[in-house]
């Protein structure tokens, strides 16, 4: 427990340092500024590997899936390129958000930075309820398994030009007949007086929007990580420091997404290849460093493709999309 909590107490620091010293004032987060803050934040997750390897090396943390030092390296760099590749989709859903409810960019970060909060204390309870439920019913891995393949196919179909609006979603409606709604903003205020009542701006609703959007992003890359890894400090530490990434990733590639159109058949093989491996989990026994490779090899196809093939999207349409986003 003294490791858990030394853990989290860094996660709460490094947030407090966050908005209350680097972004104590709202302002425009620049390309240059997000792909600094990008490439820290990677450093400091790839930098943790070493801790996870001491950690398990001198056995000093539960090992209850009795894995070497090693293994729990690899284990924990592939838990945290899934959910960084995973969290390229909610990138695009977050640049929507942000402009249906026409979020100021020099506030898009506040708004992200109490999603995140928000996001981690769910993102643990889920992780501790899906690896009690892989620990006490084994077949349940089965079903996680049949549950990405599912999520492949359909985001394998999906158009990627169907409309979205968060003003038409049940949330939106449901937290307007909770508290009266006002389209003013008074700084980075979530509430505000309005005609003599409290009322929430559109950055509260661009908030809990974006809160339980990452809750059901939340169903794909909780089981993706499971299938690698059922160590409950593995999980929930890559997941952790891949979402503290996700908000300088935003800034840096949501005004680039529509370049990397191919990115989105990466996810499809990513999610496929992990719900077979936990599908088959009992029959074949994978590697670490074939499961990592698998990703990392996705990832720079989609990339690559992206880059070099020509044709995809309609031009016109891919800029129209891009005045859009924030």
């Amino acid at each position: 427990m003294l490791v858990w909590g030394i853990f989290i107490a860094f996660i709460l620091v490094c947030l407090a340092l966050d908005l209350g010293v680097f972004n104590k004032h709202d302002h425009v987060i620049k390309s240059k500024e997000a792909g600094i803050w990008t490439a820290v934040w990677f450093s400091i997750a790839m930098a943790f590997s070493g801790v996870i390897y001491w950690l398990f090396n001198a056995e000093l943390i539960e090992n209850p899936t009795n894995i070497t030092a090693n293994t729990a390296v690899l284990k924990y760099i592939t838990g945290y390129l899934i959910e960084l590749s995973l969290s390229i989709d909610n990138v695009f859903v977050i640049a929507v958000i942000f402009s249906s409810f026409k979020i100021p960019p020099k506030y898009q970060h506040r708004v992200l930075f109490w999603g995140i909060l928000g996001a981690i204390i769910f993102r643990a309870l889920m992780i501790v309820f899906g690896v009690a439920l892989i620990n006490k019913f084994e077949w349940i891995i089965y079903v996680f398994g049949g549950f990405l393949l599912i999520t492949a196919y359909r985001m394998l179909k999906s158009n990627d030009d169907d409309d979205y609006d968060p003003q038409d979603s049940a949330v939106y409606k449901g937290v307007k007949k909770l508290f009266p709604v006002t389209t003013k903003m008074e700084g980075h205020d979530f509430f505000i007086i309005d005609q003599g009542k409290k009322a929430a701006t559109p950055l509260f609703l661009a908030l809990i929007v974006i809160e339980l959007t990452d809750i059901l992003f939340a169903l794909d890359s909780i089981p993706a990580i499971l299938a690698i890894t059922a160590d409950p400090f593995l999980v929930f530490t890559s997941n952790i420091l891949a979402i503290l990434g996700l908000r300088s990733m935003y800034f840096l590639i949501s005004r680039m997404l529509q370049k990397f159109r191919y990115i989105h058949y990466s996810l499809v093989v990513i999610l496929a290849f992990v719900g077979l491996k936990m599908i088959f989990s009992h029959i074949i026994e994978i590697p670490e460093w074939l499961s990592l490779g698998v990703i990392v090899v996705s990832l720079v196809g989609g990339i690559l493709a992206s880059i070099y093939l020509k044709g995809g999207q309609d031009p016109e349409a891919n800029t129209a999309k891009a005045e859009e986003l924030p």
